[in-house]
């Protein structure tokens, strides 16, 4: 008897880690997501500096993978 019960009160245990790991990890990607918009804001920013210090698009497009179309697109945003 004392088996089985050491073996549910380990089950309940194992399933409470699941959960707590869950909300953890979800954490964990809404900081990295947090991170991502924040570095992306600053590449448009960098991006719209160097089309005013008069960098050519396609060095641009070159340095930073983004289409002609999303360069322009951030440029005007701006």
């Amino acid at each position: 008897m004392a088996d089985l019960e050491a073996a549910v009160q380990k089950f309940r245990t194992a399933e409470a880690g699941v959960a707590r790991a869950q909300e953890r990890a979800a954490q964990i990607v809404a900081d990295a997501r947090g991170k991502v918009d924040q570095a992306r804001a600053e590449l448009a920013d960098a991006i719209r500096d160097a089309d005013e210090a008069g960098m050519r698009q396609v060095d641009i497009v070159a340095a930073t993978g983004y289409s002609r179309e999303r360069v322009r697109q951030i440029v005007r945003e701006g």
